[in-house]
This record gives C-alpha cells, structure tokens and sequence, in this order.
C-alpha cells in the first residue's frame, strides 16, 4: 500500500507538466537538420546541395563525390562499386589505397580515406620502399628484372629491389610492380583523352564501350552490340569460334598472312583453321594433307590411293593406319617421337638433312647437347641420343659443373642466393657457385632455380615443340623454326 503522500505527489507533477506543455508554441518543432529523422528540414536546398559538396565544386556539380544522396545537408553513403564508402561527403573509399605487389600499403602501412599512413621504417605512395636497405646492388637489380631481364622495363629506377616508376608528371600513367605498364600508350592523339573517352585503359590497352572499337576506341559501329554479336556468331555457338576478334559484326581473325592474303585462320567467323590439315606447321609452303590432298576449311579430302585424317598413309601400304602409327610411335607418345613424319610404318626425321636428330621413330635429338650458345656438352663432353657423356671432372645435364671446386663454401652460396635470398629459392643445392636443380621437379630451371619449364608453350603436347629449349618460360627455337612453341618451319626445305 502506497503512503498517503504519494498520490497528492502525482497529482501536483501532473499539474505541472500540463503547464509546461500548453506554455509551448504550437508552431516550435525540435531543431533539426536531418529529415530521416522525421522531422522538417529547416535548410534551403541551395544550402542543403552547398553542405553535400566538395569545397570548390561549382553549383551543380555531383553531390556527395556521386556516391551517395544528400539528405537535408548530410551525405547518406551508398554502395555502386564493391567495397565501402565513408567520410562526411563520402569521399572515402576502403580499396582506393595504392597496392603493391598485390598488398595494400604493401603490408607496410594502414589504408586512411585514399591515402597510405606507413608504418615506421617504409615510405611511398604504397609504403614499398623501406628507409634502410639491407641489399647488395646486385640483389636489388635481380629483384628489379621483368621477364625479358630488363631493370624496371626500361621505365623506372630502382630502389632497394622495388621500381620506382618515371612519372614526372604526375599523372601516374606508368605503373606495375616492374614499371611494366605504361597508359600514355592509351592517349588518344586527337582528342587526349584515355581511350578516346569510350573505354578504359589497363596497363596499355584499350578496353573499348560496346560499339565502339579501334586501338585507342576511336572508330564508333553504325549496328547495335547486339547486332554485332550475332554477325560474329560462328555455327558452333562461339564468338569468332574463339579464333578472332569481333569488330562492328565482322571478325578479324587471330592469323594474318605475310602475303596479304587470307592466313591459316580463315572464314567469316574464322571457323576454317588450315592448320589443321598440315603435318607440320609451316606458314610459308602449300604443302597440305601431305601433299596427298586438297586442304578444305581444315579437313583433308584426300585424293585416290591415300587416306588418314592428313592424308598420310598411302592405301597400297600392307599396315592399316593404325598398325602404321603403332609401329612409328615406339615407346614415345607421338608418332617419330614429335619429331617426324610417319607414312607405312617408318619415320621421316626432320628437319630434313638434319643428322642431330635420328633413330628409328626419331627418337635421338642431339640438340638437347646444346645450351643457348650452341656449345655441346658445355665443351665438356661428347652427346649420345640427346645425352651428355661427360668427361672426367665433369657432371650436370649439359656437363656444366665441375666437380672439383676453388672456392670456399661460404663464396659459393653467396653465388647461389636468389633474388629473395634464398639458396637456389629452396628448389636445387648449391655447388661452386652454380646451383643444381632438383632432379625431382624435372621442370625447376634457371641461374637460381626460379623458373618453370612448364610455362613454356606447348603444341602436340610437347614443351617448345621439341624444336627448342624452354629458358624461363619462353621457347628459345632451333634454326628453322618460329612460333611461340616453335610449331613453325621457316626452312627451305618441307619436310
């Protein structure tokens, strides 16, 4: 039971409330600038839009950077683009940070509205660059290489292993962990925009707006993309049957003729591949269907008394097509091992008049002997069936290393440290200032055991073809042949 003083309490505090409250104006509402709060906005929308823009934007210029709505002179972030925007015009953008090697602020700083704030020790725009370096000049050189062993593609300079990219500018058009990328490539030399203004720029290349085209994109097609794609459509369903490039309806196929004329891709949707009717690829003859038959959109019509997908096997010979290929694979995988031409069971070795390569299904290659330079054996040993015998003294796959070594253990590592100072990048043993590739990674290659062999380019499912040497990821072809895998015979003789 309450006391008796209580209920007269209640009945004065209520008395006193609705005093107060009919003393309140009826027109007064809780000062407020936020609508979404539900109550009235009491700025102009001149000073609402004035608020929601950037200092120095002009009157009708994009509100809150475009990324968000302006709701009585407070930005409302949204999100267009994946990530998140913030600050108080939404300004900020949490993947807006430079990166490097692919790493925001490198790993070495916090991303802050667009900008890196470096940890101690690092600087730069991607706080890549630390205030002491600890490498030699040479290490830092190596780590500045791209592919083609270039410091800093020829676009920057290099600071303690990292390109610092010539931007003199300031318009950071040249770029890459390498300084591989350069846009001013992008600029279209009429109206100096990026791409001509329909596209974008990635790295040197214009990625063009549908219906637009051109190395800078500036050409526009007179059809729709839609109508574009379905003149490019080939029977299989594909655009230019994956072999060519749509331009406006038309496809501009992947292969061109030095001559002028159609290549070996060919058709209105480069559905005719001729490469398909050769037994070696090679650009410059008219040797087709092996010489037994008229190539037709990629497929042999072989004439009287030769058969085979490539007219290859004669019909008076007493083996069937596959008896014939049976007998000229062997052991290989291939017919003549990849590196021959099999009619009736026996293997024509090519290239033609070539005695390094022998055997009865071509199985012997002694230009595998052969390093860069064409040295056999290293110039320390003699080559049996692809193999290097060596001398006395002398071991390794090309007889490179000597088995008796000068200099102490500690030059000899020094020698064999990678790019990131690991001995031979924790794939191979060191041994007199060479390293040694594990044997077990038969694709481990390279000075320090940095590349892969398996990068290299493949035809017939072999590495460079058989027809060169993989050095770190590129095909280094033998005399007569051409092409990313060296699948192409330039002799002068077919063989």
């Amino acid at each position: 039971m309450r006391p008796p003083g209580f209920r007269n309490f209640l009945l004065l505090a209520s008395s006193l409330l609705f005093a107060g409250l009919s003393a309140v104006p009826q027109s007064f509402s809780p000062p407020s600038l936020r609508s979404w709060s539900g109550a009235a906005c009491r700025l102009s929308r001149a000073e609402s839009e004035r608020r929601c823009r950037a200092p120095g934007q002009p009157p009708g210029g994009a509100l809150c950077h475009g990324r968000g709505r302006c709701d009585c002179g407070v930005c409302i972030c949204h999100v267009t683009e994946p990530g998140t925007y913030f600050g108080p015009l939404c300004e900020c953008h949490e993947w807006v940070c430079e990166t490097y090697d692919g790493s925001t602020c490198a790993g070495h700083g916090k991303c802050d509205c667009g900008k890196c704030k470096c940890d101690e020790g690092w600087s730069g725009d991607a706080c890549q660059y630390p205030a002491n370096c600890d490498l030699t000049k040479k290490k830092s050189n190596q780590m500045c290489k791209n592919s083609q062993d270039v410091i800093c593609s020829n676009a920057g300079t290099c600071h303690c292993g990292r390109c610092k990219c010539d931007n003199s500018d300031g318009n950071g058009l040249v770029y890459g962990k390498f300084c591989e990328c350069d846009d001013r490539e992008c600029i279209d030399d009429e109206t100096e925009e990026i791409c001509g203004g329909h596209g974008k720029c990635y790295c040197g290349n214009c990625y063009c707006e549908a219906g637009w085209h051109g190395d800078k994109c500036e050409f526009q097609c007179d059809i729709t993309p839609w109508e574009s794609k379905r003149g490019c459509t080939s029977p299989d369903g594909k655009i230019c049957s994956n072999r060519g490039t749509c331009v406006c309806g038309e496809c501009s196929c992947h292969d061109v003729d030095p001559t002028g004329d159609w290549g070996d891709i060919h058709g209105d949707t480069c559905e005719c591949d001729e490469r398909d009717c050769r037994a070696v690829y090679d650009r410059y003859s008219d040797d087709f269907c092996s010489g037994h038959g008229q190539c037709n959109c990629g497929r042999c019509d072989c004439k009287v008394g030769w058969y085979g997908k490539k007219c290859e096997h004669p019909r008076s010979c007493p083996l069937s097509a596959e008896e014939s290929m049976k007998k000229c694979q062997g052991s290989s995988d291939l017919p003549c091992s990849g590196r021959g031409k099999c009619e009736c069971g026996k293997c024509t070795c090519y290239p033609p008049g070539d005695h390094r390569v022998y055997g009865k299904t071509c199985e012997c290659d002694d230009r595998r002997c052969e390093d860069l330079d064409g040295v056999v054996c290293g110039g320390h040993g003699t080559c049996s069936c692809g193999r290097c015998v060596c001398e006395r003294g002398w071991f390794g796959k090309l007889c490179q290393h000597p088995r008796k070594c000068n200099m102490t253990e500690e030059q000899s590592k020094s020698l064999c440290e990678s790019a990131d100072g690991i001995l031979c990048s924790g794939k191979g043993s060191c041994h007199c200032g060479k390293c040694i590739c594990s044997a077990e990674e038969w694709y481990i290659s390279g000075e320090f055991c940095d590349c892969d062999d398996r990068d290299c380019d493949k035809h017939d499912g072999l590495i460079c073809t058989g027809n060169g040497i993989c050095s770190c990821g590129n095909c280094e072809c033998w005399d007569g042949w051409n092409g990313n895998a060296c699948e192409i015979w330039l002799g002068t003789e077919y063989p």
